[in-house]
């Protein structure tokens, strides 16, 4: 019996879908690119007023003059490699202004707390320092270069390792800019070596913790 009904076997399990679309760290995350220039600005601000405002003892034998230097090129540094590699080859990958932001942050809290003097009337302020920093700098480098290594445990030491070496330049420069001509010179073995442990915990904590995110997602 015929029913009128036609059986068409090339339209049997067809499957309609969408297109994908890439999705990149920085439209993920909804960071605008005026949050990282608004940290940048920020710290070249105070920046600017340690070295040029005359008078105000907290900021005297502190070296802002290299760190007014310093510090803002360290924090263009991530954006001006990104546009180099990623940036001017495709116009539409949008920049990661969630791990930028991430990288610059460590910078500002250091010059806020100086600004504040922090570093003298609280006595925690310091190591706290090392472990948030490196967290938000190694989760900020994590976004960057890591978010697709896998296993996890890769990714986790790969972010611990960059912090740790991270760590040890940073203590060096310390060493080189204060302490080997300073007063600090009997005790700074020993907060050395918390500041590495600190800073190295914070990098793990971010591997630990951009590894959960990934899993998440």
């Amino acid at each position: 019996m015929c029913t009128g009904h036609h059986h068409h076997p090339d339209r049997e399990n067809v499957v309609l879908t969408e297109p994908h679309e890439p999705v990149t760290v920085g439209s993920r995350s909804g960071v605008r690119w005026w949050v990282p220039a608004l940290v940048l600005l920020a710290t070249v601000t105070q920046l600017a007023v340690a070295e040029w405002w005359p008078g105000i003892e907290r900021f005297a034998d502190k070296a802002f003059g290299a760190r007014l230097l310093s510090y803002p090129a360290l924090m263009l540094f991530a954006p001006a490699v990104w546009w180099f590699i990623v940036g001017r080859r495709d116009r539409a990958q949008s920049p990661p202004y969630a791990a930028f932001t991430l990288l610059m942050l460590p910078f500002l809290i250091d010059v806020t707390g100086n600004s504040l003097d922090l570093y003298d009337t609280l006595d925690w302020w310091d190591d706290a320092n090392h472990y948030v920093n490196w967290l938000f700098l190694l989760a900020g480098l994590g976004l960057l270069v890591a978010p697709e290594i896998r296993p996890d445990w890769a990714m986790v030491l790969l972010v611990a390792g960059l912090g740790a070496i991270l760590a040890i330049g940073w203590e060096l420069g310390e060493w080189f800019t204060f302490i080997r001509h300073g007063t600090e010179l009997d005790t700074a073995y020993e907060d050395t070596l918390g500041d590495l442990t600190l800073g190295t915990l914070g990098s793990l904590t971010a591997g630990l913790l951009l590894v959960w995110r990934r899993r998440r997602a």
